[in-house]
């Protein structure tokens, strides 16, 4: 059976046809860019046919809207990145805070004289992990000295060594107890003449005492 809606070679477009209709919709796109969609949604006017047709006024208010857009966009962004900051500090202060109350409140100022060869001990009460800030200095010579630990209770620890030093005149830092027991320093004096040892502390200890 023959189709009888199909149209004859001839009545077709030729391809020379074809091509100049595509140039002409192509032209008609082109045209339509220049004078109606740059000036309407750019405000960009190359022709001034879209200042006659009101197009131009058109984009730069779209321009002009979509530039105050942007700046809320950046301006709510560096907000919450303000925000942000704020926060982190606040919780920063706070785990500060925290940290200083961990360590207590206590402090003392204990000072002690070393005749030539004499030894003495100053240990606090501390328990595991608690943290003191402790400076101290001679006076009329140096010392040596050694930071340990020990403890009775069980399981009992004779010795626990922190740190130590021969004929020196001050040190400073923080004490971190290893575990719950006394903590503190040893000092003796090998000079030929008295020295006086000033210990401050500050921090979370529950006593001190003096070792002769």
């Amino acid at each position: 059976m023959n189709n009888t809606n199909t149209p004859p070679l001839s009545e077709l477009p030729s391809s020379r046809a074809l091509l100049r209709s595509t140039l002409i919709a192509a032209g008609v796109a082109l045209v339509l860019l220049v004078t109606v969609v740059m000036p309407a949604e750019y405000g960009v006017d190359p022709t001034g046919i879209g200042g006659v047709l009101g197009l131009e006024q058109m984009g730069e208010i779209k321009q002009s809207l979509a530039a105050e857009a942007a700046a809320d966009a950046a301006a709510d962004a560096a907000a919450d990145a303000a925000a942000d900051a704020a926060a982190d500090a606040a919780v920063g202060a706070a785990e500060a805070t925290r940290d200083t109350a961990s360590r207590g409140s206590r402090a003392d100022t204990i000072s002690i004289v070393l005749q030539t060869g004499q030894g003495r001990e100053i240990k606090l009460a501390m328990g595991d992990g608690a943290r003191v800030d402790f400076d101290w200095v001679t006076s009329g010579g140096v010392v040596n000295y050694d930071l340990h630990a020990d403890r009775t209770a069980p399981p009992a620890i004779k010795y626990h060594g922190y740190k130590k030093g021969q004929a020196v005149p001050s040190d400073t830092g923080v004490l971190v107890a290893a575990f719950d027991g006394m903590h503190g320093w040893f000092w003796r004096n090998r000079t030929t003449v008295a020295v006086t040892v000033t210990l401050r502390v500050a921090g979370d200890y529950r006593d001190w005492t003096e070792v002769r």
